[in-house]
């Protein structure tokens, strides 16, 4: 039997193994933090075996909540996630599982590599429309890889997609990969009139040291970037310096940036009514939006997600509120379930990467409504 990390986003330490139904594990603590709770590893040598994990340092994750009424994601193939039998009790996570093939992948979410990554930003840029360029490195001299789709003009409005501030949140990235393959889809409508009204610049992954090292939530210095906008540092969180200079130079109209809650098994936006000087056309814009985004998406809903935030109390460093407040527009944080949608589910597959996905081509639309007020 062999239980393995080391490879890229890879995190676990064996306490003991020494029988397939007594396997003890604990998650490593994020690079420079005491966050925690993403897990990523391999097991072999144990098919046709009962096997059972036990997380024993799950009640000090970051989000202990976020283990009730959780299962885990398992693959043979590292395309096809799947749950598995998963339970929570005397704060240990504890995973049951009989493995059908000698090698079998656990993880919090289903994972997306940093060659993954590479694979979208090389595949993209071939599109007539899109231009692929890098903002800077990274602190573990990563490239910070943004897309920019279509071409500038006095009359078109600047937006902003950003994805994975906080690296576990895999399923930003899946959300990414499903809202560039319809917007750069040549025979979609919706897709075409956006792109001859607008300029996207998005950036995939806010966080590739997190992403590779591990890390549920910060960078390589254990910042967690969303809370470093307008006090970003190039010692401390160059990834954000980096596109706060971009979107200087460009100018901000719309702004959506991608993560996953641990907790809510629900798709959400929250908004940015807490800035200082936020507008009833604001709200109205904010409203408009998530009630278009209802009507593209059965999977997106309003009655959950997290309070509003009173007027004049919100967190600048936070991104969607930075950005609110710097940029005057409308800019808003989209949160994805761990978990899954609790108003569809899936027994086997829970929220799942092509269902991100499909999220992420369903935004069109939302936007489609609002950009003409923005």
């Amino acid at each position: 039997m062999h239980i393995t990390q080391n490879f890229d986003g890879g995190n676990i330490v064996v306490l003991s193994a020494d029988k397939p139904d007594a396997i003890s594990l604990e998650i490593r603590k994020d690079s420079n933090s005491d966050f925690y709770q993403w897990f990523y590893f391999r097991l072999c040598g144990v098919q046709d075996q009962d096997c059972v994990m036990t997380i024993d340092n799950a009640q000090g994750a970051a989000f202990a909540g976020g283990w009730e009424d959780y299962q885990v994601r398992a693959s043979y193939d590292r395309e096809d996630w799947f749950l598995v039998p998963t339970r929570y009790k005397g704060g240990k996570l504890i995973i049951e599982h009989r493995p059908q093939h000698g090698s079998v992948y656990y993880a919090y979410f289903a994972p997306y590599s940093m060659e993954r990554h590479a694979d979208l930003i090389a595949q993209t840029q071939m599109h007539v429309d899109v231009s692929a360029s890098v903002l800077g490195q990274t602190l573990d001299g990563q490239d910070m890889d943004v897309l920019t789709i279509g071409q500038g003009g006095s009359d078109k409005k600047h937006m902003w997609v950003i994805a994975r501030q906080h690296p576990g949140e895999i399923m930003a990235e899946w959300w990414i990969e499903g809202f560039l393959a319809r917007l750069l889809d040549d025979d979609d409508p919706t897709a075409r009139v956006l792109r001859e009204r607008c300029v996207f610049h998005i950036v995939p992954n806010m966080n590739p040291d997190g992403s590779k090292r591990g890390n549920l939530r910060t960078n390589a210095s254990g910042a967690n970037l969303n809370r470093e906008w307008g006090v970003a540092t190039i010692e401390r969180s160059p990834e954000v310096l980096l596109v706060m200079q971009a979107m200087a130079k460009t100018g901000v109209d719309f702004c959506l940036d991608v993560h996953g809650d641990e907790a809510l098994p629900y798709n959400f936006i929250a908004g940015a009514e807490g800035v200082p000087n936020f507008t009833k056309k604001d709200q109205t814009l904010l409203d408009g939006f998530q009630d278009a985004y209802k009507r593209f998406s059965p999977d997106f809903q309003t009655k959950v997600g997290y309070g509003v935030t009173p007027a004049g109390k919100a967190n600048l460093t936070m991104a969607t509120n930075y950005i609110a407040d710097v940029h005057k527009c409308l800019s808003m944080t989209l949160e994805m379930p761990f978990k899954d949608n609790a108003d569809l589910p899936d027994p086997d597959y829970g929220w799942s990467p092509e269902r991100s996905a499909r999220l992420g081509a369903d935004v069109l639309g939302a936007i489609l409504s609002v950009v003409d007020d923005l």
